[in-house]
C-alpha cells in the first residue's frame, strides 16, 4: 500500500505562484513512476506532469508546459510541483498519484491517489 498526501494549495491571483507538495510513504513507492493530475468542476481529470523517482524524463501537459516544474526531495520522500504564471484556468483540485500502468498521461494507469489539494486562481 502507498500513501500520498498533497498540500500547498490555496487562493492566488492570476500571474502568481504556488508550490504543491506530495509526501509519499508505504510499500516501495519509489520504485514506481508518479504523476500530477488536476480536475476542475464538471471536467475530466487532466494530466499535468509525470516523473520517475529514479531519474529519467519528466513529462508535462501542454497546458502547463513552461510554467510548472517538478522537483524531488528523496530524503523527504516528497515531490513538489512549482506552479508559476498561474491562470484562472489552472483552478482545480490537484492530485498526485502512483503509476503502475503503461501510459503516463492517462489517469487510468495510476493506482494510488492522494486526497487532493484545491488551487484557486482569481482573475
Amino acid at each position: 500500500q502507498v500513501q500520498l498526501l498533497e498540500s500547498g494549495g490555496g487562493l492566488v491571483q492570476a500571474g502568481g505562484s504556488l508550490r504543491l507538495s506530495c509526501a509519499a510513504s508505504g510499500r516501495a513507492f519509489n520504485s514506481y513512476d508518479m504523476g500530477w493530475f488536476r480536475q476542475a468542476p464538471g471536467k475530466e481529470r487532466e494530466f499535468v506532469a509525470a516523473f520517475s523517482w529514479g531519474g529519467g524524463p519528466t513529462y508535462y501537459g501542454d497546458s502547463v508546459k513552461g510554467r510548472f516544474t517538478i522537483s524531488l526531495d528523496n530524503a523527504k520522500n516528497t515531490v513538489y510541483l512549482q506552479m508559476n504564471s498561474l491562470k484562472a484556468e489552472d483552478t482545480a483540485v490537484y492530485y498526485c498519484a502512483v503509476r503502475r500502468g503503461s501510459y503516463y498521461y492517462s489517469a487510468g494507469s495510476y493506482d494510488y491517489w492522494g486526497q487532493g489539494t484545491q488551487v484557486t486562481v482569481s482573475s
